[in-house]
């Protein structure tokens, strides 16, 4: 146990000074600092001076990050108006996915990948990343204006849509694919039924007997958040969808805004450990042509994406169709979470899987650039584009 204790606080401590480092020579260079995160891994992880071998333990302490995020996007979210989002983005994310998904398969086909890799590939790389997105936009942008609004109801729709393609790696029948639906529908219905009960007649009126203690209020909406992280992954949803109910259902409550200020710090600790373990997790030593390829397909995909959405936003007649292109123009971790699975279903190659890591990680390099550079980010090196 001691040992274990150990290797733990070395790992915590090799990622964050390696982090601050990078971090520190990024921004002296003008870079985003997501990047930096990215490139520690790459140097520290297996395929660079292998410091860390143990990739398992930090994705999992990363996923806590991707949790908290997802907790707080759903605090600052009024439920009904989020019901009118989806209905009004729906269209637009399905219509997008399905265009992204037949141009990768299109070209994994061409560069010679098996039928089954061509599939996951296409069906791993047509989201968007939820982090990403969410880490680069500022925080007045998110909350009260019409972009963050709907890349927020974008971003949840492809988050469900790549839950049901997860859970579908293993389903055969199309009979069962159907029920399994449905019983996903049934699932999160009860999930946010249950969430909204237990905030009603338990959660806030704890918090209106104990709300001068700061203390009590941040441990109370941490516990809420885990509780139903935890509740959602038992239901065969994710622990992200759990965060989110949760969060959604104490958005009813003036008190939602002081705990996503408390909570702001602990989720970007975490954020760091997920960045850190995407670099750990990419082997850039293995894989020769097929990264290659990966690598060239990640630069078209962020052009695909970015006129597929520009397209799709301005049939909408959306604002700011330019921002939003531009900000889920990237893959999606999911991306990596829908390949792992399929990967120990049997379902990808090991070429199939360093394809879609080495297409994704080139997204999220591409388009982190292109989104601190032109529009505002709470990490823009440029004072006039630094809005948080």
């Amino acid at each position: 146990m001691l040992n274990e204790l150990q290797t733990m606080i070395f790992e915590l401590g090799i990622i964050v000074v390696s982090s601050a480092l990078i971090g520190t020579m990024f921004l002296y260079a003008r870079q985003p600092i997501i990047l930096a995160y990215i490139v520690a891994g790459i140097a520290l992880g297996p395929s660079g001076l292998g410091l860390l071998n143990d990739n398992d333990r930090i994705i999992q302490f990363g996923q806590f990050g991707v949790i908290l995020l997802l907790f707080l996007l759903g605090l600052n979210l009024q439920p009904f108006k989020l019901l009118t989002l989806f209905k009004e983005s729906a269209l637009i994310t399905l219509g997008t996915c399905c265009l992204f998904f037949l141009v990768t398969l299109g070209f994994c086909l061409l560069i010679g990948l098996s039928l089954g890799d061509s599939l996951v590939a296409a069906a791993a790389l047509m989201f968007s990343s939820t982090v990403i997105g969410l880490k680069l936009i500022p925080t007045t942008t998110l909350h009260h204006q019409r972009v963050g609004e709907v890349m927020t109801s974008v971003l949840l729709i492809q988050d469900i849509l790549a839950i049901i393609v997860i859970l579908f790696l293993n389903v055969r029948e199309p009979d069962a694919m159907i029920s399994a639906f449905m019983l996903i529908l049934l699932k999160l219905g009860l999930l946010c039924l249950l969430a909204y009960l237990g905030v009603r007649y338990l959660v806030l009126p704890l918090f209106r007997r104990f709300d001068v203690i700061q203390e009590y209020t941040f441990v109370t909406a941490l516990a809420w958040c885990l509780l139903w992280a935890e509740t959602g992954h038992l239901a065969g949803l994710s622990y992200e969808i759990g965060a989110f109910v949760a969060g959604l259902s104490i958005a009813i409550s003036r008190v939602s805004q002081a705990i996503s200020l408390h909570l702001k710090p602990l989720r970007e600790f975490f954020l760091i450990l997920f960045f850190f373990a995407v670099g750990a997790k990419m082997d850039i030593t293995q894989g020769g042509t097929v990264l290659l390829w990966g690598g060239l397909f990640g630069v078209l995909l962020v052009a695909v994406k970015a006129a597929g959405f520009m397209i799709a936003l301005k049939l909408a007649k959306e604002k700011a169709p330019q921002e939003l292109s531009a900000r889920l123009s990237q893959a999606s971790e999911f991306s990596l979470l829908l390949a792992y699975s399929a990967l120990t279903a049997g379902l990808v190659s090991e070429q199939g899987m360093l394809f879609i890591q080495a297409a994704t990680l080139m997204t999220f390099i591409l388009s982190t650039y292109w989104v601190v550079s032109r529009f505002p980010t709470p990490i823009s090196s440029a004072s006039n584009l630094r809005k948080d």
